[in-house]
């Protein structure tokens, strides 16, 4: 069956807001570098008044995503749940104006579109305090069914393994989609969530999906380990591909006995890392729907991700489209 979508994702609406700072703030304001914490309102309108001022864009990592599927000309779709406010507004018109499709009714009440308050240290790295808002307000009856059973592939962000309807969505999206033949894909989105849910997040990749995606933390998070080449082999046992990045050491690609080593591109200056692994899924994402090698994919992925370190904000700045071309890819 033809698909109309060659990924849909369900995700978290974010709209976030990028500043620089150094080191001091981040001890001053009891942050953790390089890490996701989950904030109340209170507390973000605080941090937000503390920021220097940062420019505002829709993110999400699923939605950052899908905007680099759409760079390289993919067909996408997304599922995420926004508030009937300005930031929803300005969420739905990014998405839409990628040529994205985003259908999900808005929330009418309840809490404001999410945010994610990212402070940049020189060093390029992203320290993200994020106030879900309506994002934990997305249920299975959100998943539209047309959408997922016409994706090739589904991806899913792990940061909604928190909240329990939304990992009912999950279940349900991961039915559809194996119902129509489809992929489920999912990425393991931060350390921290593999730690809080571990048990549950393994037992939902063994038997739900078909790829999955981490970094060198967050894979060593899940199997309990310091052995980064172990745990990619226990992962490769599990899933149907495993795509697992490791900043400047490039990724690792596992499939069945077969691993694919891939370098990372090179960067003339690594600005912010802010959505290097939500754009490196792009690629892959998108090289699979082609019918592309996995090796080709991890280029492409690879490929998105130095575009997208090289300035600031989570979504790319030119057509990753040409970018391949121009690059043999």
């Amino acid at each position: 069956m033809t698909a109309l979508y060659d990924v849909a994702a369900i995700g978290n609406a974010i709209v976030d807001v990028i500043a620089q700072c150094d080191d001091a703030f981040l001890d001053a304001q009891g942050l953790v570098k390089g890490s996701m914490a989950l904030i109340d309102t209170t507390r973000a309108a605080s941090l937000y008044d503390a920021m220097a001022a940062g420019i505002e864009a829709s993110g999400g990592s699923a939605a950052n995503t899908l905007a680099g599927v759409a760079s390289f000309g993919g067909k996408a779709a997304f599922i995420g749940k926004v508030a009937d406010d300005q930031l929803g507004r300005v969420f739905t018109h990014d998405m839409r104006a990628i040529g994205g499709v985003f259908t999900t009714p808005p929330l009418a009440e309840g809490p404001a579109t999410a945010q994610c308050l990212i402070n940049v240290t020189p060093d390029a790295q992203r320290t993200m305090s994020t106030y879900l808002g309506a994002c934990v307000e997305l249920t299975a009856a959100d998943v539209d069914q047309a959408i997922i059973e016409g994706a090739q592939y589904a991806y899913l962000e792990g940061y909604l393994f928190d909240p329990l309807e939304a990992r009912r969505a999950f279940a349900k999206a991961a039915a559809l989609s194996h119902g129509a033949g489809r992929k489920i894909a999912i990425t393991l989105s931060d350390s921290f969530v593999v730690d809080r849910h571990r048990e549950a997040l393994l037992g939902f990749v063994e038997t739900q999906c078909d790829v999955v995606f981490a970094n060198a933390s967050e894979i060593c998070a899940l199997f309990q380990t310091d052995d980064f080449d172990a745990a990619v082999k226990e992962l490769a046992k599990r899933v149907e591909i495993a795509a697992v990045t490791r900043s400047e050491k490039g990724s690792v690609v596992a499939s069945g006995e077969h691993f694919h080593e891939i370098s990372a591109f090179p960067v003339e200056k690594v600005v912010d890392t802010t959505g290097a692994g939500d754009q490196y899924a792009a690629g892959f994402l998108y090289g699979l729907s082609q019918g592309r090698s996995l090796a080709d994919c991890g280029k492409l992925g690879s490929l998105a991700a130095a575009e997208v370190i090289a300035h600031y904000g989570p979504r790319p700045q030119v057509k990753l489209r040409d970018l391949a071309a121009q690059n043999g890819l």
